[in-house]
Parts: structure tokens; C-alpha cells; sequence
């Protein structure tokens, strides 16, 4: 069994707004989230400085361990807390999750310490990966350090890339790897949305 973590610790500087809760095809961003990974887990929780915000969905909510260290911070947090020894660890603002690409990454949590989507070489999908307990010293030796890049630690411990054919048998236009930073993104995102809803209309 694998613990899953939302990760909503950003500051949201680049939006101007708290990303999770943006509306995108009239639900909350956070909504969508919730939606996708529900059931995929009995140990899930959101990772976030401001509880208070996140209260609504019953779920807990587990602030940084080392607070202002960016998401590799936020990474660390959510392995430290886990029940499980691995967790999935999604972004807030990754609207359009696919579910059975998900219960993938799970399914190959035992193969390895990372198991991270590469996509658009050579930087990995983070954000949407699964980490095991394993990970927790090497992180810990950069954070002291400051060295906050997120795929620093991997040359540490071992990594299953999943590869880009592999993540286009469950969503061929890699809609699920989307974020959103910006307001352009956002709109960008908004705008798959109505095409996506138009044709399941």
C-alpha cells in the first residue's frame, strides 16, 4: 500500500492566488485533485503551511517539517509523514490527474526509491511521482545543505523513469503532467477544459 500526498505548500507568487482553489470547468482545482486520487489510498493527506484553508475536506493537513525549503521541503514532508513506505506525492494544481496512470506509478512503487514520469528530457515530473522512505537521509544531507533542486538526491538512491511511450497508453496528450503557474497557464488550462468537457458532453 501506498500513502498519497497533495502538495499545497507553494506560495503561489507567479498566479498572485492561491492555485488550488482556482476554477477550472467550473470545479476547484483542489476538487479535481481530490476526485482522481480518492480511494487510491487509506493514508491521504495534504501537505500545507496554512491548515486552516484545507479544514472543508476532513482530510490532515501536515505542515513542513523544514519550513521554506520549496518543494523539495514539501516532498520531504510528505514522505516523513507517511503511514505507508511509499508515497505519492501530487501537485495542488494538476488538474486534469489521470486515475489509472496513477494506480501505475503505485503498482511500480516496489521497484524502486523514485518512481517519476520523464516526459520532456531531462527534467523529470516531480510533482507526480512516487518516493519511499528510503529517499528521507539523502534528502535530509541537501536540505542542510540548501541544495533545494529537487532532482539532486536522485543520483542516491534508485529512480524508475517511467518513459513518455509508457505514460501515453493512459493519456496520449500528457494533459495529466499540466500544471499551472501563471495566469496565461491557467487560462491555457481552462481552455483544454472546455474542449475536453465539449466532446464528453
Amino acid at each position: 500500500m501506498v500513502s498519497i500526498a497533495i502538495l499545497a505548500g507553494g506560495q503561489s507568487k507567479r498566479m498572485g492566488q492561491d492555485k488550488a482553489f482556482l476554477d477550472v470547468g467550473g470545479r476547484r482545482v483542489i476538487d479535481r485533485v481530490l476526485a482522481q486520487v480518492q480511494g487510491l489510498s487509506d493514508d491521504l493527506f495534504i501537505s500545507a503551511n496554512a491548515p486552516e484553508k484545507y479544514r472543508e475536506f476532513g482530510l490532515p493537513v501536515v505542515p513542513d517539517v523544514f519550513p521554506g525549503k520549496a518543494a523539495l521541503g514539501g516532498i520531504y514532508s510528505a514522505i516523513h509523514t507517511a503511514r505507508h513506505p511509499h508515497v505519492l506525492v501530487v501537485a495542488c494544481d494538476m488538474p486534469f490527474l489521470n486515475r489509472d496512470l496513477l494506480a501505475y506509478l503505485i503498482q511500480l512503487a516496489p521497484t524502486a526509491d523514485v518512481v517519476v514520469p520523464l516526459v520532456n528530457p531531462p527534467q523529470p515530473e516531480t510533482l507526480h511521482a512516487v518516493y519511499s522512505k528510503n529517499c528521507l537521509p539523502a534528502i535530509e544531507r541537501r536540505l542542510a545543505a540548501n541544495r533545494l533542486r529537487v532532482v539532486g538526491f536522485f543520483e542516491d538512491v534508485s529512480v524508475r523513469y517511467v518513459s513518455r511511450e509508457e505514460v501515453a497508453r493512459f493519456d496520449p496528450h500528457f494533459y495529466a503532467l499540466m500544471n499551472m503557474n501563471t495566469p496565461q497557464e491557467w487560462q491555457t488550462i481552462r481552455q483544454i477544459a472546455a474542449r475536453i468537457d465539449a466532446r464528453s458532453s
